[in-house]
């Protein structure tokens, strides 16, 4: 096929042998087939900012350092500089995310690395060699739907203990291949210890799991594995180890305090009225 503008400089620099074929356009990237190094992988090409389409990257950005306080400023700014800065920003989470995550024991793609907005990748492919489908475009056994939904839940708690959430986990996000699912798109994971909206993007993604899985087995929806991880993550006991049970019981905590809040107010509403009381009774003297 005809070479994209985008992996040109990449096949001049020898990074990329012959481009085989186009396997995705999606709303922040291109994603190619190409051969590399002798070796079938994925190139895949982020959009420029004003063509992608990925709505409030600014919630996902929030939290992540950046260490040269120039780029930063000239993020902060958002001045042509900082806006190419905050590509590459945007770009590098990605493969530093799928690093963690191989390190993690995590199914995800290896990364090869980062060139002028293009990411070389491991390919998955299904038993026949075929590139794998995405969770969405396959149909599961009841059988298959729990072990993957069990699989899934332990990435994502596995992400967890490391301090990451995907933040866009859906079935477009996950391919199968003959081992299970492997997890995709990570250029937004989030920092859970530093973005505020970390909880409610866990919810989501175990949620969204929940909803598709749970069209085979109908009681995964009534699962919590989101709050019941989220609870263990904020009191410093979530562990790779950690065994889930998808049961959540809301804390007795917020009970308590609006108990304790309402003996408060009982007690200085009266002694409000026996002031009110004693200075009626001044004026009466």
């Amino acid at each position: 096929m005809k070479i994209p503008p985008r992996l040109q400089p990449l096949v001049e620099d020898g990074l990329i042998d012959d481009v085989l074929s186009q396997l995705m356009s999606g709303k922040e990237a291109s994603v190619y087939v190409v051969r590399s190094g002798g070796k079938i992988c994925c190139a895949k090409v982020y959009k420029e900012i004003d063509q992608r389409s990925f709505k409030k990257a600014v919630s996902y950005r929030e939290g992540r350092k950046v260490r040269n306080s120039r780029r930063a400023r000239a993020m902060e700014k958002g001045s042509k500089f900082g806006r190419d800065e905050q590509e590459k920003v945007w770009q590098q989470a990605e493969v530093d995310a799928l690093s963690l995550l191989a390190k993690a024991d995590i199914r995800a793609p290896v990364p090869y690395g980062c060139f002028d907005g293009v990411l070389l990748m491991e390919l998955i492919t299904d038993a026949n060699g075929n590139v794998a489908p995405r969770l969405n475009d396959i149909t599961l056994t009841r059988d298959q739907a729990l072990h993957h939904h069990e699989l899934m839940i332990n990435y994502v708690k596995r992400m967890l203990c490391i301090g990451l959430i995907h933040g866009d986990l859906s079935e477009f996000n996950v391919l199968v291949d003959a081992n299970g699912p492997v997890i995709i798109d990570l250029p937004q994971a989030v920092d859970a210890s530093a973005n505020n909206n970390a909880k409610w993007m866990l919810e989501r993604d175990v949620k969204n799991m929940a909803n598709y899985y749970g069209q085979y087995v109908p009681e995964l929806l009534d699962t919590q594995f989101a709050r019941e991880m989220w609870a263990l993550f904020e009191a410093g006991t979530l562990k790779p180890e950690t065994e889930l049970t998808g049961i959540y019981a809301e804390s007795d905590a917020n009970a308590d305090i609006d108990s304790v809040m309402a003996e408060i107010n009982a007690v200085m509403e009266e002694a409000a009225l026996r002031r009110a009381r004693i200075a009626e009774q001044e004026q009466v003297d």
